[in-house]
């Protein structure tokens, strides 16, 4: 009895995990930006001042635009619902964000492109190690195999491991390789009234409790294995 329960909710949790980690990895809202100021000459009569929204992931980099509101940083702005019929999109596998095209330092570029594919690779290889755990459990379960059991257990903890790395160079990345701080103040030369608006997407929060149901389901399906082992002696 109690080893049919540990197996429920180590499949049940392993299930969450599987999910919330391909819809943080499929999705393209890691990262929300919103950039306010007039960089052009436009009739004052223009219809309001114009902000312009990014959001990016995995696969792409995308921006639209759209009036200035009175939160210019909430989630609901980059709803689906309220973004602009037309947007334009990049892809972002190897692309820093924010990026002044033909204007970037080529170092710090470098520097950049090398960080991020060291986040994408991890990235691939949290996917490819949890999918490699689901593929386990599913045949131990018919042949109730502990050494499947403990390997899809143990796959489980690698991809939690791999995808906390991520979520933790996604944060270095946006704190320090990105450098904000200096793409807002060559924005200013032009626009005196620019400003940036940061935060992270509810794909890098999904990202954290992967890790945990990931995590969560390796530990019972270690526990899983070594009780079919102890019974089968």
């Amino acid at each position: 009895m109690k080893l049919s329960v540990g197996i429920f909710f180590g499949g049940f949790f392993a299930a969450l995990g599987v999910l919330l980690f391909l819809v943080a990895f499929g999705t393209d809202y890691w990262l929300l930006a919103t950039e306010i100021g007039r960089c052009s000459k436009a009739p004052e009569d223009a219809g309001g001042e114009k902000a312009t929204f990014h959001h990016e992931g995995f696969f792409w980099r995308c921006w639209f635009s759209g009036n200035v509101g009175e939160n210019n940083a909430s989630l609901w702005n980059f709803w689906y619902t309220n973004q602009s019929p037309s947007k334009n999109c990049t892809h972002a596998y190897l692309s820093p964000f924010p990026l002044i095209r033909d204007e970037h330092n080529s170092t710090s570029y470098d520097s950049a492109i090398i960080y991020r594919g060291f986040w994408t690779v991890l990235m691939l290889l949290g996917v490819l190690t949890i999918v490699m755990a689901s593929f386990f459990i599913i045949c131990a379960a018919p042949f109730a195999s502990h050494i499947l059991y403990k390997a899809g257990g143990g796959f489980f903890i690698i991809a939690g491991v791999l995808f906390s790395l991520v979520v933790v160079m996604y944060v270095i990345w946006v704190q320090a390789v990105a450098d904000l701080e200096n793409y807002t103040t060559m924005k200013k030369m032009d626009c005196p009234d620019f400003a940036v608006y940061v935060r992270y997407g509810w794909s890098f929060m999904l990202a954290p409790i992967g890790v945990f149901f990931a995590l969560l389901a390796g530990m019972l399906f270690l526990l899983v294995g070594r009780a079919i082992y102890l019974h089968s002696d």
